[in-house]
């Protein structure tokens, strides 16, 4: 990792022709005046509006800037990752490239993230867009805090910083960009977020929109079992297994109890089994309730058979060298 450069500014862009020359000069600007050396990567998503020609231009005038281009739109998460492997500052700030989040903010971002956070999300507390965006924006962060029990206004935000150790424990892909910081913060990292000024956008149009939704929320339950039931996927399957056998189990129970009172007390109209609505619910409810269990007992075979490259824990300081392979005390 190179020492020479503070800060790598990542940026994923589709469609920013128009805005892409006044980024980078506003982020120039910004560097010089916090007195910090920076790189800038642009990653094209698949543009067809001439946005890597544009991006060529600007690279072979200026060497910190460096562009990325995909063959066609892989998403934003694709974007990300591809640019983080060019990434070589200990400090990565991601950011749009419409100029809604300002690079004006940086220098408050990076700040808030030396007081010891590790990830610093930012908040568009005056949000610049329409209704139509803002509402489900709203109702989407309320239920990703809590379901991933990470409290933010604005999981969602493009402007970010990060320090660099933190893409070494999570993989993107899919439209999990959505949710780095929930991701982040369940290996352990700190994280937080400041308010950042959000303005209007001016070029352009928003890649964003309803049809989102339904994959966000779908993205959202993958994090949720990512976070919460990686090492352990029986205890979510084989809980909603054991609660489905519950119930169908004493729902065949009660049927059994008034079929046999209504052969012993005269007078109780004699019920029949089969004519019960209740009596095919309860057997459905077993036979799921035990692929339920099956499922989580395999699952966890799979896991014991199968161990994953990245380890349940996450380790943040050391006193001393760990072991050798050999089991030899290493030198303090």
């Amino acid at each position: 990792m190179s020492s020479s450069i503070d800060w790598s500014i990542l940026v994923p862009l589709l469609n920013e022709n128009a805005t892409l020359s006044m980024l980078c000069e506003q982020l120039s600007t910004v560097a010089a005046s916090s007195h910090k050396s920076i790189e800038i990567i642009l990653v094209d998503d698949g543009s067809t509006d001439g946005s890597w020609g544009t991006i060529e231009q600007l690279a072979s005038r200026d060497p910190r800037i460096q562009g990325i281009r995909f063959r066609r739109n892989f998403g934003k998460a694709a974007a990300l990752s591809a640019g983080l492997q060019q990434c070589s500052a200990p400090i990565v700030i991601t950011m749009d490239a419409d100029l809604q989040d300002e690079p004006q903010e940086l220098p408050k971002l990076v700040a808030k993230l030396e007081e010891g956070f590790d990830c610093v999300s930012g908040w568009k507390k005056e949000r610049q867009d329409p209704w139509h965006k803002r509402w489900p924006s709203l109702g989407f962060n309320t239920l990703v805090n809590w379901i991933t029990n990470l409290t933010l206004h604005d999981h969602n935000c493009g402007l970010k910083a990060y320090r660099r150790e933190v893409f070494n424990e999570i993989q993107l892909y899919g439209e999990m960009h959505r949710f780095i910081p929930a991701l982040v913060a369940a290996r352990g990292f700190r994280v937080t977020e400041i308010a950042v000024h959000h303005s209007p956008r001016k070029h352009g149009v928003s890649k964003y929109g309803w049809t989102r939704l339904p994959k966000g929320f779908l993205d959202l339950m993958t994090v949720s079992l990512l976070t919460g039931y990686r090492q352990r996927p029986s205890h979510l399957l084989g809980s909603i297994g054991l609660a489905s056998l519950l119930f169908g189990g004493l729902s065949l129970i009660w049927l059994t109890m008034r079929w046999g009172l209504s052969r012993m007390l005269e007078g109780w109209i004699p019920i029949h089994l089969h004519q019960r609505a209740i009596f095919y619910y309860a057997l459905a409810a077993i036979i799921v309730g035990v692929q339920l269990v099956v499922m989580g007992i395999l699952a966890e075979l799979i896991i014991a058979t199968q161990r994953s490259s990245k380890s349940a824990y996450a380790i943040s300081d050391t006193t001393r060298r760990v072991r050798s392979d050999r089991g030899d005390q290493a030198d303090e």
